[in-house]
């Protein structure tokens, strides 16, 4: 399949424009359409997917204009396809797509202020985490274990106990090493470090205590 280029996308936007009563031509000064319907004036901006090149012109273009949009092809993954469009909102920059098997334009967004809406669930789920972290282990980046989570602390801080006391109750390591989740750490074994000995009762695994001390190595 041929890879699409930037000037196949220009007749159909050029058409659809159109038929909205817009006079319309492409590459005009340093935009790629500008259309035109008494003093009312629209300007998109063409690529081939989504890139920050893309986004700073049209953040350009709203120099003249308020009516600026973003056109790439239709397709893709629509994940990115919706993160995209909504970093357009943030910017007020409007979004085409075009199907190139038949030029069809779909318009995404439109280039109108956005106030973006907060998610107390959100807020609350992230400073959950935030106060679960012991210190600050991931300061300047990730270890060489990777990102360090309240739930890998909470990990280490049961194989730690069982290390030193051997195998133990949940219930046990909750109160001594201030693990609200001990048991349920240890029953799900994310890292394969624990095993259950009976009911209720835990210990490491050779896993667990290579993993631990790989830790505390570190």
């Amino acid at each position: 399949m041929t890879k699409p280029r930037e000037a196949d996308l220009y007749p159909a936007i050029k058409a659809h424009l159109t038929r909205q009563g817009y006079d319309v031509k492409g590459e005009v000064g340093a935009a790629d359409v500008v259309a035109l319907k008494g003093e009312e004036m629209l300007v998109v901006e063409l690529k081939t997917g989504f890139s920050l090149t893309l986004f700073h012109q049209g953040i350009a273009r709203q120099a003249v204009t308020d009516q600026v949009y973003l056109a790439v092809p239709a397709g893709g993954q629509r994940k990115a396809m919706l993160a995209n469009v909504g970093l357009a909102r943030r910017l007020r920059l409007g979004v085409m797509t075009v199907r190139l098997r038949d030029g069809f334009v779909e318009v995404m967004a439109e280039p109108a202020p956005f106030t973006p809406r907060k998610s107390p669930k959100k807020a609350k789920a992230i400073k959950k985490k935030f106060a679960r972290l012991k210190g600050d282990p991931n300061a300047g980046g990730a270890t060489r274990h990777g990102l360090v989570t309240g739930y890998r602390q909470d990990a280490v801080a049961c194989a730690r106990f069982l290390a030193v006391h051997g195998e133990s109750t949940g219930a046990r390591i909750k109160d001594w090493a201030e693990v609200p989740d001990a048991t349920r750490i240890m029953a799900n074994d994310h890292y394969g470090w624990f095993t259950r000995v009976r009911r209720g009762v835990y210990d490491l695994t050779a896993a667990g205590r290579k993993g631990l001390a790989d830790w505390d190595d570190s």
